[in-house]
């Protein structure tokens, strides 16, 4: 259960990492929302709808809408009418969305070696002193 916990953590804080970096870079600054959507979009290879992000995110069509907006005003998603049902909505990735995802990967990549590093380092005390007591028994 500890070593779930202590997993747990450092997962935490590569994700403030993570978010700290993308917030200090020259990139864009999305809102929790617009992250949710854009990473469902890249990461889940399944067509997406606003209907069918609203379900799987359990929020409204218009927050949405309003996530899309933004990443859209960004080119990291576009909109396009379905040519086979008019009446709904697929969102398709961009090259500049592909590249911004990329380098997510990269800076979360970088903060997790820096997170287990640090684990690694706080370790070291520990397995010095079980190895003494070993040693000395």
């Amino acid at each position: 259960m500890a070593q779930t916990a202590a997993k747990a953590e450092e997962l935490v804080k590569t994700l403030r990492d993570t978010i700290v970096s993308l917030v200090r870079g020259e990139g864009p600054d999305l809102s929790a929302r617009q992250l949710a959507v854009f990473l469902t979009c890249y990461l889940d290879e399944s067509g997406h709808t606003v209907r069918g992000l609203a379900s799987s995110l359990n929020v409204s069509k218009p927050a949405i809408t309003r996530a899309l907006d933004r990443l859209g005003e960004l080119d990291l998603a576009r909109r396009k009418v379905d040519p086979l049902d008019r009446r709904s909505v697929l969102v398709q990735r961009t090259p500049k969305g592909a590249a911004y995802l990329k380098e997510i990967r990269s800076i979360m990549g970088e903060a997790a070696d820096e997170e287990a590093k640090k684990v690694r380092q706080e370790d070291k005390p520990v397995r010095r002193a079980t190895l003494r007591r070993v040693a000395a028994a």
